[in-house]
């Protein structure tokens, strides 16, 4: 298969949408997440979308399913809280290495489908790393600014299980995504570089952070310069935002890194902003034209979607980046 560090000097790759989104028109009810095997298990299992890799199988494989059919080049495994540091929640430390593995296997097979249907587009899987539900550059207790709920190591530890997990299910890339604690991101990318040492393997990275309101900052306090050079130590595949902001929001952010980064760029911004309800109203159409924007102006190489976009707003987005070239990659824009 052709190499993707190849494949985006010539084109514009596209990443899938939102897997939560998909998955919330099944309408599964708790007996639907829990299945045969997890029955009598003793906490509400209701939310964990990443259980559905080991109970829905075949839905997630679906949604990959449709996205690769809209058009997209890279597919994210349904991992984003697969870490024993998320799944203390539910009590699931223990299935951390075979949620991971299974996703990534389900990815893989599927993607494997659509690349054998036409190798001239081959399709990749990235295994998705998410933030945790814990911050290690900030407190969580107002009265007590230098208490931490993690350490470092904790979270080295809990990404390295993933890490090894999503390789050995048949991960291509590995995507550290939605990042609002960059001290939490370089655990999850020492994690990486230990499992990369231990194997003495190349894996492509993909770094991707949250830029959280108005004020252009992360939540750890980054802005967007700040947060590239923070992870810049690393060899990495690209560096982009995701989630928070709709694609328009993201245009600033995406042409200071654009500028000053010499990694592809990568954005997968939400569909729009969320109105009162907690949902996204933008239509595929309404994104598909922000993304031009980011494509004329020669910001990415990398676009995608996260929440509220389907494989209808895919389809939108890959129809309109198939005629642009993608950001020089040899030097900063």
């Amino acid at each position: 298969m052709e190499k993707i560090e190849d494949i985006l000097k010539r084109r514009i790759l596209v990443l899938d949408g939102a897997m939560g989104t998909m998955l919330q028109r099944y309408k599964f009810e708790e007996e639907d997440f829990r299945g045969e095997r997890f029955k009598d298990w003793p906490s509400d299992l209701k939310g964990n979308n990443d259980l559905l890799s080991l109970t829905q199988p075949q839905a997630i494989a679906d949604v990959h399913r449709a996205y690769l059919e809209a058009g997209a080049d890279i597919i994210e495994t349904n991992t984003f809280s697969g870490t024993t540091i998320a799944m203390a929640d539910y009590g699931m430390e223990a299935l951390v290495y075979e949620l991971n593995f299974e996703s990534a296997k389900i990815a893989k097979q599927v993607a494997d489908e659509f690349t054998k249907k036409d190798p001239s587009k081959p399709r990749f899987v990235a295994g998705s790393i998410g933030p945790t539900n814990k911050t290690a550059s900030m407190s969580p207790d107002v009265n007590d600014p230098g208490y931490r709920a993690v350490s470092f190591d904790e979270l080295r530890k809990a990404y390295k299980e993933q890490v090894e997990a999503l390789l050995d299910g048949g991960a291509d890339i590995l995507l550290v995504e939605t990042i609002f604690d960059t001290l939490n991101a370089k655990a999850a990318l020492f994690a990486i570089e230990e499992v990369k040492d231990e194997r003495n393997i190349e894996v492509p990275i993909m770094v991707s952070g949250t830029i959280t309101d108005a004020s252009g900052r992360t939540l750890s306090g980054q802005t967007a310069e700040a947060f590239l050079i923070s992870v810049s130590h690393i060899p990495i595949l690209s560096v982009g935002f995701n989630c928070a902001l709709g694609a328009k929001q993201l245009v600033p952010h995406l042409e200071v890194i654009s500028a000053k980064s010499g990694f592809a760029t990568s954005a997968h911004p939400n569909a729009g902003l969320p109105n009162a309800f907690g949902e996204y109203d933008e239509t595929p159409e309404q994104m598909a034209a922000q993304i031009k924007e980011y494509v004329e102006k020669r910001l990415v190489n990398i676009v995608g979607g996260c929440c509220g976009t389907t494989p209808e707003h895919i389809k939108a987005i890959a129809n309109i980046v198939k005629d642009y070239k993608p950001r020089n990659l040899l030097t900063p824009a």
